[in-house]
């Protein structure tokens, strides 16, 4: 019973800190909209990692655009399928339909791995003079690559974490499935790896 009890408490215990822990968010206090002078002032760029649901991660980037948080978005992501279009390529393709200009969408098709994304994202931000971005991915993936992100961006860039709240195979409701749980512990086991350095 004792046992039962410890597991029990272990158990929550990790829910919530996996809950809060994996998807910092640094626009909670903020409105729809950007405000000029304060910590929700609009950024450089909005940067959406591919993977998992690379649609919802796609619609979120684009309703920070249209809201006017930034004037550019740079998907990152290669091709799971090396035979067809690339990730960022797919995702750029369901911004444009969705009313983003061209002249507005920078792309990275070659990034496999969340370390490579903040590696080529880089060297887009120093092309085009970009300082401070609004990072957008899946909430379980929101920490880890907000740590890629510091790594590599360089200490002159702002990151400001945007996690998509509900993407289908993430909301408050995780801990209820298997895949939820697989996803969790994934990522924390990847973050140890972060700071043991090895990189996903």
């Amino acid at each position: 019973m004792k046992f039962i009890i410890v597991l029990g408490v272990f158990l929550i215990g990790f829910v919530v800190a996996a809950t809060f822990y994996l998807q910092p968010n640094d626009f909670l206090g903020c409105q729809k909209a950007p405000i000029v002078g304060s910590e929700c002032g609009s950024a450089d760029a909005i940067v959406v990692i591919s993977g998992g649901n690379t649609s919802a991660r796609t619609m979120a980037g684009v309703e920070l655009y249209k809201n006017g948080w930034a004037p550019a978005i740079i998907f990152s992501g290669a091709a799971r399928d090396k035979t067809g279009p690339s990730n960022a390529a797919a995702m750029k393709s369901l911004a444009l339909e969705q009313g983003v200009p061209n002249e507005a969408i920078l792309v990275d098709e070659e990034s496999e791995t969340t370390q490579q994304n903040a590696q080529r994202v880089r060297t887009i931000l120093e092309g085009h003079e970009m300082d401070n971005i609004i990072l957008v991915t899946s909430g379980y993936h929101q920490r880890r690559a907000n740590l890629e992100f510091g790594k590599y961006a360089g200490d002159n860039v702002t990151i400001r974490n945007n996690p998509v709240a509900n993407d289908g195979d993430w909301g408050w409701w995780w801990w209820l499935t298997p895949r939820g749980w697989w996803l969790a512990v994934g990522e924390v086991v990847k973050i140890i790896g972060f700071y043991v350095g090895a990189s996903s």
